[in-house]
């Protein structure tokens, strides 16, 4: 691709107004490079070893179909090579070491039993991605499938040319994914509960809130309630924090980009 082409996709994606968007900007380049099959996975909830709640998490995948449903719902990502060495590392690498462990019995038996069923299901060469984190609770990955017909050493070859154009356009994504609200239906707020917390986080009293508002005191407790309760929290404290990281408060419309003057 070229260098113009690839600074346009940069920019497209740093301009993308919904989660959507950005990944869909960023799988149709990765397609065209011969990676049309991705997955890709961001929490901030991060504990320990795990990633948390999974419906805090955000998975964003191009697979259909069983693969898809088995790696995300049956927690088949965990016993993955290439998800346990992107929990441990920042960075990229490609899955040639994952073919040369198995190769050699070097995996434990949960990893050689998933790095099988991979192979049963077309998956054997890619690439995976593993973003640094300011935070310690926060965590994002992606993986790049290789297509049908193209190999480990095939893999090598496209990641030695492109190795810099294809992590400038998965940080750019994963970056500007992290900026946008996560809106899921497990954490769906209404605009009434989001516009409580957001006064709540101003600093303001219940009584404040109702006649900011122009509802009741108890009509403001019953929207952080149900705000509470959407975002699977105790305290409101603890609802305005989880509703900021994962931006569904104090949104902005979005807005159409300006044109430059001509």
């Amino acid at each position: 691709m070229a260098k113009d082409a690839i600074l346009g996709l940069l920019r497209k994606i740093a301009e993308a107004q919904s989660i959507d968007n950005a990944w869909g900007l960023a799988s149709g380049y990765f397609a065209s490079i011969g990676f049309r099959r991705m997955m890709y996975g961001f929490t901030r909830f991060r504990h320990q070893r795990t990633i948390g709640d999974p419906d805090d998490a955000l998975f964003l995948t191009t697979f259909e179909g069983e693969y898809a449903q088995r790696y995300f719902q049956g927690g088949f990502y965990a016993r993955a090579p290439a998800f346990r060495w992107a929990e441990r590392n920042s960075g990229a690498c490609t899955w040639t070491w994952v073919k040369e462990a198995y190769e050699a019995g070097r995996l434990p038996p949960e990893e050689m039993e998933a790095v099988r069923f991979n192979a049963s299901m077309g998956v054997l060469a890619g690439i995976t991605i593993s973003f640094p984190e300011v935070s310690a609770r926060a965590k994002g990955a992606m993986g790049l499938t290789a297509d049908p017909g193209l190999d480990h050493l095939a893999v090598e070859q496209i990641w030695s040319s492109r190795e810099d154009e294809i992590l400038a356009v998965a940080h750019m994504m994963h970056l500007r994914i992290t900026q946008l609200p996560q809106l899921t239906r497990q954490r769906a707020l209404s605009p009434r509960q989001r516009e409580a917390l957001e006064w709540v986080a101003d600093g303001k009293t219940t009584q404040d809130v109702a006649l900011l508002m122009g509802v009741s005191p108890a009509m403001v407790e019953k929207h952080l309630r149900l705000a509470r309760e959407a975002l699977a929290v105790e305290t409101t404290a603890q609802a305005v924090a989880k509703g900021a990281l994962l931006n569904m408060i104090f949104q902005r419309p979005a807005e159409p980009v300006a044109q430059a003057a001509r």
